[in-house]
C-alpha cells in the first residue's frame, strides 16, 4: 500500500488557548456544575447535600433570568435603597410628632 494515504479523520490542533481566552469563553457561555452528596447508613439517609453551581458573567445571568442580587439585602440595589427611603420617611414623621408634643404643655397626673 505504498503511495496510498488513509484519512483517519483526526486533526491535531496547533492553536493554543490562553487562560484569559478560556475565562472569557466560560463567562460568556456559562458553565453549570451539579452534584449530590448523600450519606447513608444501613439504608437510612442521614444527610443530603445538593450542589448547583453556575459560573457566568452578570450579563449572561440576567439573560437567563437570574437577578437575585438586585433584591438581596446584602448587596446594593434598588430594593435596599427603597427600604432606606421608607425608613427615612418614618423617622421624619416620628420626629415631627415629637416636636408637636413639645409645643403642648405637659400634663402630669399630680397637676390635675
Amino acid at each position: 500500500m505504498t503511495g496510498i494515504q488513509r484519512d483517519t479523520g483526526m486533526t491535531h490542533s496547533t492553536n493554543s488557548t490562553t487562560l484569559g481566552d478560556l475565562l472569557e469563553r466560560i463567562l460568556d457561555k456559562g458553565v453549570v456544575v451539579a452534584g449530590d452528596i448523600r450519606i447513608k447508613i444501613v439504608d437510612i439517609e442521614l444527610l443530603t447535600i445538593e450542589i448547583r453551581l453556575l459560573i457566568c458573567s452578570v450579563d449572561r445571568a440576567e439573560q437567563i433570568g437570574m437577578d437575585w442580587w438586585r433584591n438581596e439585602g446584602k448587596f446594593p440595589g434598588s430594593a435596599r435603597e427603597d427600604a432606606v427611603t421608607r425608613l427615612d420617611t418614618r423617622l421624619d414623621r416620628l420626629e415631627a410628632l415629637l416636636m408637636e408634643g413639645r409645643e403642648r404643655p405637659i400634663v402630669r397626673p399630680d397637676d390635675e
